[in-house]
C-alpha cells in the first residue's frame, strides 16, 4: 500500500524536516570550505584534499558504531547525537586552531552525518511501515538532497565561511530541539540485536549499492571539467542531474513498494549506463543535459530497491546495523571511486572516468541479480522472506 503525503504521521514529517535541516547545514559550509582552508588558514592544495577527504574516512568508520547504537539505544538518540555533533562542528570551524580547526570540524561532521543518517533512515522506515519502506526512504532522500542542494545557495548568500559555519551550528541546533519533542515508540530491550546481524543477501546488497555509487565522484568531480570543451554545459548538466534525483525520490519514491524491485533496479541501471556513455562521448549541450538528467533518474531507484528488499529480511533489532553497514559500502566505494577517477582522468582523459562508472554498473547488475533471485526463489516456494513484525508508527 502506498500512502499520499498527508497520510503519513506528523512524527514522520518532523523526522524528514530535521534531516533536511541537518543536511542544509552540511551543504552550507561546503562551497566555502576549500577557499577557507587555502586562503584564510594558509593550507596547501594537498591540505585541502586531506581536510575534505577525512570526512569520508570518519563517516565510514562511524557507520559501524552508529548502527549498533541505533539498535541498542534507539533511533532517536542516534539521530540527536548526529545533529549535536553537526552543530558542534559548526563551532569547531571557528576555533583559533589554524588548520586543526578545519580537521576537527570535518571529523565531528563525519561522525555526525553517520549517526544522523542511520538514525533517520531506520526511524522513517518504521514510522512509515515496512510495506512502504521505499516510499519512506524516497521522502528521506528528498530531504537529504533538498538540504544539500539548497545549502550552497544559502552559503553563497551568507557571504563568508564564518557565517556559513554559524548557520550550520544553528540549523542543526534547531533540528535537535524540534526532534527532541518527537516521541519514539521503540524499546531497544524488546528488539535484541542478534550476534549475526547480517540478513541473507547483505553482502550482495552492499556490494551492489557500492558499485552503483562509483559514478558519483565522477560526476561531482569531473562532469564540469569534462564538458568544458563541449559547449561548457557542465553546470547545467549537473543541475539537471541533482534536480531529477530530488524530484524522482520525492514523487516516485514509492515505486519499489508497488513494482517488482528487481525490474525497477535493472531499469535504473539501464538509464544510468545510457547517461554515462552519452556523457563520455562529449555530447553537445542539449544532449549532455538530457544525459545527466537520465543518469539522475536512473540513480533514483537502486538504493531504495536494495534497501526495501534487504530490510524485509531484517529483524527490528538489527535494522540500524544493516542501514549503517549498507551506508559503509557507499562511503568505501565513493572514496575508492574518487581515487580511481582521478588516476584514470590524469592518465587517459576525462571520458575514461565515465566509462569506468558505466563499467561498474555491470558488476552491480551481476551481484544484484543474486540478491533479487533469492527473493524470487522464496516467493515461488510459497514462503515469506523471514517474517518480521513492525510497529506502524
Amino acid at each position: 500500500m502506498v500512502l499520499t503525503p498527508h497520510e503519513f504521521s506528523s512524527r514522520f514529517w518532523t523526522v524528514i524536516a530535521a534531516t533536511f535541516l541537518g543536511f542544509l547545514g552540511i551543504g552550507t559550509v561546503m562551497p566555502g570550505l576549500a577557499p577557507h582552508v587555502r586562503h584564510d588558514l594558509g593550507g596547501s592544495d594537498r591540505t585541502v584534499g586531506f581536510v575534505i577527504g577525512i570526512f569520508s574516512i570518519v563517516a565510514l568508520a562511524s557507520r559501524f558504531l552508529s548502527g549498533p547504537l541505533a539498535d541498542r539505544k534507539g533511533r532517536k538518540i542516534t539521530f540527536l547525537l548526529g545533529l549535536g555533533c553537526c552543530s558542534v562542528a559548526g563551532l569547531a570551524y571557528l576555533l583559533p586552531l589554524g588548520i586543526g580547526s578545519a580537521y576537527l570540524g570535518r571529523i565531528l561532521q563525519g561522525f555526525g552525518e553517520a549517526c544522523l543518517y542511520t538514525g533517520a533512515a531506520t526511524w522513517v522506515v518504521e514510522l512509515g511501515g515496512l510495506s512502504r519502506s521505499g516510499q519512506s526512504l524516497g521522502y528521506l532522500s528528498g530531504g537529504i538532497w533538498g538540504g544539500i542542494s539548497a545549502g550552497p545557495i544559502v552559503g553563497h548568500w551568507l557571504g563568508s565561511f564564518t557565517n556559513a559555519a554559524l548557520f550550520q551550528c544553528l540549523s542543526a541546533l534547531v533540528a535537535f530541539l524540534v526532534l527532541s519533542l518527537v516521541d519514539e515508540q521503540y524499546n531497544p530491550h524488546e528488539h535484541h540485536r542478534s550476534a549475526d546481524w547480517k540478513p541473507p543477501g547483505f553482502w550482495h546488497a552492499g556490494l551492489s549499492v557500492g558499485f552503483v555509487n562509483v559514478h558519483y565522484p565522477v560526476v561531482a568531480g569531473f562532469l564540469i571539467l569534462h564538458l568544458a570543451s563541449y559547449g561548457n554545459s557542465g553546470p547545467a548538466a549537473f543541475s539537471a542531474y541533482a534536480a531529477v534525483i530530488l524530484t524522482s525520490r520525492l514523487f516516485l519514491g514509492g515505486l519499489p513498494d508497488r513494482l517488482p524491485p528487481r525490474a525497477l533496479y535493472f531499469g535504473g541501471l539501464g538509464c544510468m549506463a545510457t547517461g554515462l556513455v552519452l556523457l563520455a562521448i562529449g555530447p553537445p549541450p542539449v544532449v549532455a543535459v538530457f544525459a545527466a538528467g537520465l543518469l539522475g533518474f536512473g540513480f533514483s531507484f537502486p538504493w531504495s530497491c536494495v534497501a526495501t528488499t534487504i530490510l524485509k529480511r531484517t529483524p527490528p533489532g538489527d535494522r540500524g546495523s544493516v542501514i549503517g553497514g549498507l551506508s559503509a559500502f557507499y562511503d568505501a566505494f565513493v572514496g575508492g571511486g574518487s581515487f580511481a577517477a582521478g588516476f584514470l582522468s590524469h592518465r587517459y582523459g576525462y571520458p575514461s572516468a565515465f566509462v569506468m562508472g558505466a563499467g561498474c554498473l555491470i558488476f552491480s547488475a551481476v551481484i544484484a541479480n543474486a540478491l533479487f533471485t533469492e527473493d524470487v526463489a522464496v516467493v515461488e516456494a510459497g514462503q515469506t522472506p523471514r517474517p518480521v513484525p513492525m510497529p506502524e508508527g
